[in-house]
């Protein structure tokens, strides 16, 4: 049985990371995403963008007062791909018995 293909917008690293993240969270604001990956503020913008392309997130621009906050949850979409990615990954990891 061949492997299943991996998402290759999923199988970057950082969009890996903000995905696994927000699938357990309703939402994170930007200075949380980038606490928890460790990503410099504009590659983790960049990957954002990204990701908010595909469909896979939404990033709602809003304020906090007078500062600026960028809201970030995963869409219907980005859950079917991020669990189709973890079932292909399943299929790379499984031990065929003979």
């Amino acid at each position: 049985m061949p492997f299943q293909p991996l998402d290759p917008l999923l199988h970057a690293e950082l969009r890996l990371a903000v995905m696994s993240l927000l699938i357990s969270v309703d939402e994170a604001e930007f200075p949380y995403i980038k606490e928890q990956t460790g990503a410099t503020a504009g590659n983790l913008s960049v990957q954002i963008d990204k990701l908010s392309a595909a469909g896979y997130i939404e990033v709602e621009k809003t304020f906090k007062g007078k500062r600026p906050c960028t809201i970030c949850r995963i869409t219907a979409k980005g859950r079917l791909a991020f669990e189709a990615y973890v079932e292909a990954l399943k299929s790379y990891l499984q031990v065929k018995s003979k």
